[in-house]
């Protein structure tokens, strides 16, 4: 019976940090390609389809990944920031750039929206910690990787 509990708990931490990320990404992903990267219209729909089909599978595996670098966070507002932003750069830059030149993104487009995403990235860290945290409290979850926070934390 205990394994039967288990299974929605999974499945709802997957459905949560897939929403959480295919929204956040969704958005800022829009503005590094047509602002930063320079694509067209149609290598951002392109990309932002492709995104969204990757962002299945990584969701939660990133979410994991966060939840474990975060358990080296201190309860310090510039720890949490620092670790939130190594854990999204560490594991989304890379991705990022393969599906923004399998779009159509190549030379100095590529190494400019590469670029442009680690900065956001950087920069994003935090603030998407804290809205993957609230998405999973809005699926009845616990925030992962650290003892309940608020956003002033």
């Amino acid at each position: 019976m205990q394994h039967r509990l288990q299974q929605p708990t999974r499945r709802t931490a997957f459905i949560a940090d897939t929403t959480a990320l295919i929204l956040f990404f969704t958005t800022t992903g829009i503005i590094n390609e047509r602002l930063i990267a320079g694509m067209t219209w149609d290598q951002v729909l392109h990309a932002r389809l492709l995104g969204a089909a990757l962002m299945i599978p990584v969701a939660r595996p990133y979410g994991l990944w966060r939840d474990w670098v975060m358990t080296r966070a201190g309860q310090g507002r510039v720890s949490r920031l620092l670790w939130d932003s190594i854990a999204l750069v560490s594991f989304q830059v890379p991705i990022y750039a393969a599906i923004i030149a399998f779009s159509g993104a190549s030379g100095e487009g590529l190494v400019r929206g590469t670029l442009g995403a680690a900065v956001m990235m950087l920069v994003l860290g935090r603030p998407y910690g804290a809205f993957l945290n609230g998405v999973r409290r809005l699926f009845g979850l616990p925030p992962g990787g650290e003892k309940p926070m608020s956003l002033n934390g």
